[in-house]
């Protein structure tokens, strides 16, 4: 009934279950002592006539008095030793996703959604919350109340303690009946969660397109169908969880009621004090509350514990490999690599690309060819299964993260632009960044003119950069890594949504920059490439060409094909516009 993984995740937090069950005992002793205190204040009512007075009454009236006291005191700190365990939990927790997302840097958390992601760290953590800071404590006080209770009464009678301890476990056996069907719910009901969550992101981030295309009709058929899935789950988990209920409740007030019956009939035929068995027959329902309680928490613990389960998940992917030693020598170089996604189709094979400290260095080949995963693995979002990356003469995961990225910049087709100000978004790369730096970067990629004619550089930009167009938000990342003044640039289809005027502008400030840098370029369009001191043309994940553009073009291999191809399309296209 507890996971050990999930407990792990609790580390020094451990303390505060101890504390809430310890406390618990504590206050379960004390409604032992309220209980006994008023079967003695009877029993004394019934002496009252050989007494005569009511001073035999202050010492039990003083020590219920003082149980009480404690009993509340108790409740009090339960309580709040909960809440700072759900506090501490949930810190922890959102601290460790956190600290996860920033070591995994650009890899893709398990191909999770950014909804999925986000409700897992926000309503995924709330519900491990309850899992910590209610289930477990109620769990092992639970196992531990029972067995008190039965030493403490079994001096009484044997016999109503025996039954009593013997009822006890049909109730997580009831639980443990339930537990299996319970999990696969628990584990739709999150599963179900998460895709209406994605499907309401989607729907709000395409809201434009599915104005255009006329289909937000269907769209909203389709969210309800979700929405109709979901409520679906949770009725059957409403249905499973008063199912249980009242099967607990069957057993906990039946046992209580057996109890109850063998103290009655031992002060009828086995002489049992009346006192004693008002004694049994008031502490008997406390065996089974404990696990009554933990039985009503355990729906919350199956909830808790699909969304731990996906923490875990999260939490346990391999961070990416880095060492310990600093980037001095610049040079770029992959040595026979070949790299599988799934484990089963190679996306690379056996690729070698050297990559100089200063020069133009282009990747190019058909969608579906390796360009984009050979970016991937000189970001060391991955790394190769045979074959290495070297950074100098040592493989990439010799050096630091932090030294390897201050020496590199990419520029890719949607790279992020903050929701903050021109200013703001430059001085991410340059905290020190100056006015003049920022106009002649801006001027390089054919923005400045458009940037002071709409506020200057303390425009704000808005969140996904929709109050400028696509090219233009490219021109502005290229602009921003410009100023960053690192020795490595990627370009990543970076003018792929840019006019010929400004590609053209911006090819020759590249082109320009590589002679003090060391450029790759990553392109569709072969007429950007021209210029590249070293081109490297991939087919099926293979280095099939490598040369100048002259060169490759003498060789009438299928670099040349392509560029003829795309030279004729893009021909007949300016024919047609004229």
């Amino acid at each position: 009934m507890i996971d050990k993984k999930l407990l792990a995740l609790l580390g020094e937090n451990k303390k505060y279950v101890f504390y809430t069950v310890a406390l618990m005992i504590v206050g379960l002793f004390a409604n032992i002592a309220i209980t006994a205190s008023i079967c003695y204040a009877i029993f004394l009512l019934s002496q009252y006539a050989s007494y005569n007075t009511l001073t035999i009454f202050i010492a039990p009236a003083c020590f219920a008095c003082v149980a009480i006291i404690i009993r509340y005191i108790t409740s009090r700190l339960v309580g709040d030793t909960k809440d700072a365990l759900g506090r501490h939990v949930k810190k922890d927790l959102r601290q460790r996703i956190y600290d996860k997302i920033i070591n995994l840097g650009v890899r893709a958390t398990d191909g999770m959604s950014m909804a999925g992601l986000t409700q897992l760290s926000l309503e995924g953590v709330e519900q491990l919350d309850l899992y910590y800071s209610t289930y477990i404590p109620q769990f092992f006080y639970a196992m531990i109340a029972p067995i008190i209770l039965f030493f403490i009464t079994v001096w009484m009678d044997w016999r109503v303690a025996a039954v009593l301890l013997a009822c006890v476990p049909l109730i997580p056996m009831s639980i443990i009946a339930v537990s299996k069907y319970a999990k696969k719910i628990f584990a739709k009901y999150w599963g179900k969660y998460t895709s209406m969550g994605d499907s309401f992101l989607d729907s709000v981030q395409g809201l434009r397109e599915l104005k255009i295309f006329q289909a937000d009709q269907r769209q909203h058929e389709k969210m309800n169908e979700t929405s109709e899935e979901f409520r679906k789950i949770t009725m059957k988990v409403l249905v499973m969880q008063l199912a249980s209920t009242t099967i607990m409740d069957m057993v906990a007030y039946g046992g209580a009621g057996i109890g109850i019956a063998i103290a009655v009939s031992g002060v009828v035929s086995r002489g049992l004090s009346p006192f004693t068995a008002l004694f049994l027959i008031l502490i008997a329902v406390d065996f089974f509350l404990p696990l009554r309680a933990f039985g009503s928490a355990f729906h919350v613990a199956m909830n808790g514990a699909s969304a731990g389960n996906k923490i875990l998940s999260l939490l346990g992917q391999p961070d990416p490999i880095w060492g310990d030693a600093e980037v001095s020598d610049t040079t770029l170089s992959i040595q026979n690599i070949s790299f599988s996604y799934d484990g089963n189709r190679d996306v690379l094979k056996d690729v070698s690309m050297d990559f100089p400290p200063t020069g133009m260095s282009a990747i190019v080949g058909e969608s579906g060819s390796g360009k984009s995963t050979i970016v991937n693995l000189l970001l060391g979002a991955y790394y190769p299964q045979s074959g290495s990356i070297l950074v100098g003469t040592q493989p990439l995961e010799t050096y630091t993260r932090q030294s390897y990225y201050q020496h590199l910049a990419v520029v890719s087709y949607n790279s992020y632009i903050f929701n903050e100000t021109v200013r703001e978004n430059f001085m991410l790369a340059k905290r020190d960044v100056t006015e003049e730096e920022i106009m002649h970067a801006l001027e390089l990629v054919n923005l400045k003119d458009f940037i002071l004619e709409n506020g200057g550089i303390d425009k704000e930009i808005s969140e996904d950069a929709t109050n400028i167009s696509g090219g233009q938000k490219q021109r502005l990342a290229l602009a921003i890594s410009l100023v960053a003044d690192k020795d490595i640039y990627i370009f990543d289809e970076a003018t792929s949504n840019i006019d010929i005027d400004s590609e053209a502008i911006i090819m020759h400030n590249i082109k320009e920059l590589s002679k003090n840098k060391s450029v790759i370029i990553i392109s569709h369009r072969l007429e950007n490439v021209v210029p590249a001191d070293s081109i490297y043309f991939i087919k099926d994940g293979k280095v099939c060409e490598h040369g100048t553009h002259k060169q490759l073009l003498e060789n009438q291999g299928g670099y040349a094909k392509l560029y003829q191809t795309q030279k004729e399309l893009e021909q007949g296209y300016t024919e047609v516009q004229a």
